[in-house]
């Protein structure tokens, strides 16, 4: 006797009861763009349907996110005066720290994570302080990161997530929010981020493209896979309490292998590149929009609980729906 599986995928109903991978609103996490400035709702060239909001217009987003029933957020700042240290990232009433207060004032029950890096405050668009020489010193950008993240603590956040990819970030971190007190505050690592050219919309938005060379110093050679599980391990060690594997689709092999060596809290982000090739896709009429959610569930379905995503709102209403 063959095997007859089609038996089980005869009607929308029984295709339904058999799915092994779902999507729910909880996964979703919604990245939002904050700018100084008074007044600004200004869509965003390279990320269609997304928006620099300035913090009087924060509403804007906050009203969609609880029609959508999205509850999580992750917020990227782009500000006017850059300097070689990111002084306006550790500002305790800098573009960021605004956000924090306002959203948690428009509703306080959704959770804000921060994202703590360098490269959209820092003159020169690197994620650190620079060496002489132009390189990124490692330890020297770790005393700037953790007063990143004890300024996003005391505004209010929910979670940090360093994405520099600096070595031993996650442990200066977790150091300096215990030490002032923060020690219920997780923290989530970019743990294996990767040298990527699926950034690129991104970097308009936040207006972060490097003023000279790259990053890959930094962060990783997308040719390697072991290297990942390398990193991942160090952020678990150093008191990571949920890792991520970035970007996402073209990554599933990793994404897969960090679920399946580590019982940790896993998020993937499916970059601004991967958003833009979706969208063009379906605008022209290449692919039908049902490949956004297959997308996702391929995520999901490589072991992501977490998926950091631009479609976050539109997925949501068709879930709604």
């Amino acid at each position: 006797m063959f095997y007859r599986g089609r038996r089980l995928r005869k009607n929308p109903t029984i295709r339904s009861m058999m799915q092994e991978t779902k999507l729910h609103k909880s996964n979703l996490i919604l990245p939002i763009f904050v700018c100084e400035g008074e007044n600004i709702y200004q869509e965003i060239d390279s990320l269609k349907g997304h928006y620099h909001y300035s913090i009087d217009n924060l509403y804007r987003i906050v009203d969609r996110m609880n029609e959508s029933d999205i509850r999580s957020c992750i917020l990227f700042g782009i500000v006017n005066h850059k300097d070689a240290c990111g002084s306006e990232a550790f500002n305790d009433n800098g573009i960021v720290q605004q956000a924090i207060k306002k959203i948690k004032e428009l509703n306080k029950d959704i959770y804000v994570i921060a994202d703590v890096c360098m490269c959209e405050y820092t003159d020169h668009g690197h994620c650190g302080i620079l060496d002489n020489d132009g390189y990124v010193n490692n330890d020297e950008t770790l005393k700037y990161l953790s007063k990143i993240a004890l300024s996003y603590a005391k505004a209010g956040v929910d979670m940090v997530a360093p994405s520099d990819m600096m070595d031993g970030h996650i442990l200066a971190l977790r150091n300096i929010l215990d030490e002032n007190g923060y020690t219920d505050l997780p923290i989530m690592g970019y743990s294996a981020k990767f040298a990527s050219a699926y950034y690129g919309p991104f970097r308009e938005a936040a207006h972060s493209t490097p003023s000279f060379g790259d990053r890959k110093s930094y962060q990783m050679d997308y040719h390697n896979g072991q290297e990942a599980l390398r990193e991942v391990e160090a952020d678990i060690n150093e008191g990571a309490d949920i890792i991520m594997v970035k970007p996402a689709m073209a990554y599933l092999d990793v994404i897969k292998e960090v679920s399946t060596n580590y019982n940790m809290p896993l998020c993937a982000y499916q970059v601004s590149g991967e958003y833009a090739m979706l969208v063009s896709a379906v605008e022209q009429g290449l692919m039908n929009e049902s490949v956004i959610e297959e997308s996702l569930i391929a995520i999901k379905r490589a072991g992501a609980q977490l998926i950091i995503t631009y479609f976050a709102l539109d997925i949501a209403n068709k879930l709604n729906n």
